[in-house]
């Protein structure tokens, strides 16, 4: 599918009135199945209303983005979600049964039926759904015992014997590119999977990244050491993402590649964004973004670099987990490029920065 006008205006008028949608799924949920959803009580209804919310965030965006892979890879992912919690089965199924029912009472037809085409897709695909996902550590891999041991101490609390388990590799000839591509990255990928399964908590999760950027910054000397090729990068999350780790990662891989990189770290202003990119007279940005319902921060980023006086000069990769799901998002925000990797996006940005 492709974005429309329809999609368009449908995204908008849910986002516009997604507060009084929420609140309809749910008094309708638990009006039609009380027994389920009252045993919860208040702080239940709470959850499922923020729940509804997401639901609806997610499906606003895959509408702006032309994209019915967007929102059913969301609920692929809240099923498993919802299984590790022990929710009841149908809860989800249930959910979007009743949202299309609010849709078409509270938007035009032709609006309702764009959206409930998305839920509907997901509906029908429901069943075939896993409920689990497959661990992304692979001891069999390249270094994957070493990740499997590094992301067992974290879990343990043991940020000593995870530093030293990194630094011990480098010393003895392990690359730095390779521990984060076969190291950090699986681990991270890995503590996002037993965060969703119900294996850990947020704090566990959170311990985790700090740890791991704790470390990285402990690999700096390897890194800032590369001889530098006159190219400069700034790199950041959008206003309103936490998620800073996966930009940070490709900030230290061109530093390895020869760029001069200028990582801002999560939620930083577009003025700050626009200020460094004059300032360092940077030949490329990085915006990343993890949450699907930031994409039109994306956006406005990118456009208000494309209408600033270096935007002509500048080359704008965009990244995170919704330009994974779905490779053609990147034109749907006015960027110039996106890749699936650290690597893959220095390789791009060298590649555009060449092309002029």
């Amino acid at each position: 599918m492709a974005v429309t006008d329809q999609t368009t205006t449908t995204s908008q008028l849910i986002r516009e009135k997604a507060d009084v949608l929420a609140e309809a799924v749910v008094q309708r949920m638990y009006a039609a199945q009380p027994e389920i959803w009252e045993r919860y009580g208040e702080v239940g209804r709470a959850h499922s209303l923020q729940d509804a919310k997401y639901h609806l965030a997610y499906l606003a965006e895959a509408l702006a983005a032309g994209d019915p892979g967007l929102f059913m890879d969301y609920a692929a992912w809240v099923k498993v979600l919802f299984t590790g919690l022990k929710l009841p089965d149908r809860a989800m199924v249930d959910t979007l049964q009743t949202t299309i029912g609010v849709l078409r009472d509270h938007l035009p037809p032709e609006h309702a039926d764009a959206a409930s085409e998305y839920i509907d897709r997901v509906l029908r695909g429901w069943q075939e759904a896993p409920t689990t996902v497959a661990s992304f550590i692979d001891e069999s891999a390249t270094l994957g015992g070493l990740a499997r041991r590094y992301l067992d101490a974290l879990l343990a609390g043991d940020r000593r014997t995870a530093s030293q388990l990194i630094l011990d590799a480098v010393d003895a000839g392990v690359s730095v590119r390779d521990i984060y591509l076969h190291v950090f990255q699986p681990a991270q990928y890995e503590i996002g999977r037993l965060w969703q399964t119900n294996q850990v908590s947020v704090a566990q999760e959170h311990f985790c990244s700090a740890a791991t950027q704790m470390i990285m910054s402990q690999l700096y000397p390897h890194i800032f050491a590369t001889e530098k090729i006159g190219r400069r990068l700034v790199a950041t999350c959008v206003g309103g993402e936490l998620h800073e780790i996966g930009v940070r990662m490709v900030a230290d891989f061109f530093e390895m590649e020869g760029w001069d990189s200028y990582y801002l770290g999560a939620n930083t202003p577009v003025e700050s964004v626009l200020r460094m990119l004059k300032e360092r007279q940077a030949h490329a940005v990085a915006i990343s973004a993890t949450m699907t319902f930031h994409l039109p921060r994306v956006t406005a980023l990118v456009q208000a670099v494309r209408e600033s006086e270096v935007g002509g000069q500048v080359k704008i990769l965009v990244g995170g987990y919704p330009f994974r799901v779905a490779p053609g998002l990147w034109r749907e925000v006015g960027a110039d490029g996106s890749a699936l990797d650290a690597l893959s996006a220095v390789r791009l940005a060298n590649d555009l920065v060449a092309a002029g």
